[in-house]
């Protein structure tokens, strides 16, 4: 019988690779994950507590597990630890003769017995991907060199190239002891090694278990836990699992679980206020399993919304002019320091898949909103506030014409009063942003990929000038104040800045610091500065018209 309540016990490996204990890696796991670092640090803790003291117990953890049977348990934390050890114990057995080995192989494998009613079978079966690998070159007596040797063709995953890296690595250090240090090890490994055992009746108890638990090991991810959920309920999980996993390779672990609160967003129309481990259930995922559609679930929403997070990420939907724009204006959104401008256009992304025309207008107006928010300074609060109303509105009908994609008067009037005051003193990644779009209007999108690894905003008529400069001669000290942050005597460098060369006068500093590495300016707005011959303050002031009224004319803020 399954037991009722969570247990928690003090085993040492000796006792948990047993016949007590048949673990199972679920399909919802992640894969294998430990690199050589991991593995061979391992080794390492085992032997300086082999060498500080030959009594001295060693605690290696801990492990969750949620039973299945009465020996039988799904591994829900420590599936790394379980399968290094096992990597070690089968090479400790390949390396050992007569009676040890044959423990050492107990250890991997259990043996079987008729009147115990136990079958022979691994102790640990690894992913339904992984199992017959491991099985094979690992847990069957006499295949650790045979691993070792496998190219990267005969390891195809990634998990089994780094059971076999692993296994190398731990099989060279091993191999170098004599018999007798490799004996002290298994002796210490089996019966001074202890794992804390957690044991719970379902997923849900080893839920909370996750939320508050650092073990080891790599720990579940939220998504790991929705997973769970999700194929668990499906007969033929195999390809589900797969789709599941090569959307989470493509998009990298923080971003798919950046998607997943996307999606709570996008079904519940809400901003989050609990963990996603909690509100994602039961905001998106109960109603799905409750009524037996699973599948609907990886098909219907994660599926369709991880591509287009992919897109979002990429700015990529593939070759045709009608294209090229919907493309722009996802880099520029990328360039927002937010990104809560992305779940409504995940909506739109995912219902209009194939409409260039209808993304590329609606996500000219989403980076609007989003310039605005900028320029006018807006908190979290009211911020997401607007896109939630976009995509309300959105997923009423709205189309292009949801009222929250336009800027109120109020709105409109704040942002060009920040275009036309001093942008040098906004933060400065929302300052770079107003910049880069300057310098693209200016560009007229020529050239304007911003590849750049450092991008830094300069100032022409310096902060600080020297006393005896041309800059104090040209310029009252009432005039340098009003005009040195803002847009007319801003430019952009792809270098980094230099303290004494941004005081230089302005001829110097065209020639000696305004121009890129290969003598030419990179920026449209450098460019237009090299085509000065001096610097006024009524160049600046006819500079500063025109560039606010380029924005002002972009954005539509009239």
């Amino acid at each position: 019988m399954k037991p009722q309540t969570l247990s928690a016990h003090e085993y040492p490996l000796g006792k948990v690779f047993t016949s007590d204990f048949e673990f199972n890696i679920p399909d919802y796991q992640r894969p294998y994950r430990w690199g050589t670092d991991q593995a061979t640090q391992l080794l390492d803790d085992l032997e300086d507590s082999l060498d500080r003291d030959g009594s001295e117990p060693y605690f290696l953890g801990s492990l969750v597990l949620v039973q299945q049977g009465d020996r039988a348990y799904d591994v829900i934390d420590g599936q790394q630890r379980l399968t290094t050890l096992t990597i070690l114990f089968s090479i400790l057995r390949d390396l050992a003769r007569g009676d040890l080995a044959r423990e050492l192989s107990n250890l991997v494998r259990e043996p079987g017995s008729e009147l115990a009613e136990l079958v022979p079978r691994p102790r640990l079966t690894l992913r339904a991907q992984d199992a017959k690998f491991f099985r094979q070159y690992v847990q069957e007596p006499g295949r650790i060199v045979d691993l070792i040797e496998l190219s990267d063709n005969g390891a195809g995953l990634e998990s089994q190239r780094m059971i076999r890296n692993n296994a190398r690595a731990l099989y060279e250090r091993l191999a170098a002891w004599d018999d007798s240090k490799r004996k002290r090890l298994a002796t210490l490994a089996t019966n001074r090694t202890f794992l804390v055992v957690v044991t719970t009746p379902n997923l849900d108890s080893a839920y909370r278990i996750f939320s508050v638990m650092n073990a080891r090991g790599l720990d579940l991810a939220p998504t790991d836990i929705f997973k769970s959920m999700v194929i668990g309920k499906l007969p033929d999980s195999s390809e589900y699992s797969k789709s599941w996993e090569n959307a989470e390779e493509t998009l990298g672990t923080d971003n798919f679980t950046d998607l997943f609160r996307d999606i709570r967003t996008v079904v519940n129309g809400d901003r989050a206020r609990r963990e996603l481990l909690k509100e994602f259930p039961e905001q998106v995922l109960d109603d799905y399993l409750e009524d037996g559609r699973a599948a609907d679930f990886v098909d219907d929403v994660l599926l369709p919304y991880a591509q287009a997070f992919e897109r979002t990420i990429a700015q990529d939907f593939g070759p045709g002019d009608e294209w090229a724009q919907v493309n722009r204006w996802l880099t520029r959104l990328s360039r927002i320091d937010n990104k809560d401008w992305r779940p409504p256009a995940l909506w739109a992304i995912k219902h209009y898949p194939d409409d260039a025309e209808f993304l590329s207008n609606f996500l000219r107006k989403l980076e609007r909103v989003a310039a605005v928010s900028l320029l006018r300074g807006e908190y979290t609060t009211p911020r997401i506030g607007r896109y939630l109303d976009i995509l309300r509105e959105l997923k009423s009908g709205a189309g292009l014409d949801a009222p929250s994609l336009e800027p109120s008067p109020q709105q409109k009037d704040e942002a060009r009063a920040s275009i036309r005051g001093e942008v040098y003193r906004m933060q400065t990644q929302r300052a770079r942003y107003v910049l880069l779009r300057l310098d693209e209007l200016l560009a007229q999108g020529a050239g304007a990929t911003y590849e750049h690894s450092i991008i830094s905003i300069e100032h022409v008529l310096p902060q600080s000038p020297a006393p005896d400069s041309q800059w104090v001669s040209d310029f009252t000290e009432d005039e340098r104040l009003y005009w040195t942050h803002r847009l007319g005597n801003l430019l952009l460098l792809n270098h980094r800045k230099n303290a004494q060369a941004r005081n230089f006068d302005f001829g110097t500093k065209k020639q000696r610091y305004f121009r890129g590495n290969s003598g030419s300016a990179v920026f449209a707005l450098t460019t237009q500065v090299l085509s000065h011959d001096t610097w006024t303050p009524a160049v600046i002031e006819e500079r500063q018209e025109a560039l606010s009224r380029a924005l002002i004319d972009e954005w539509n803020l009239q």
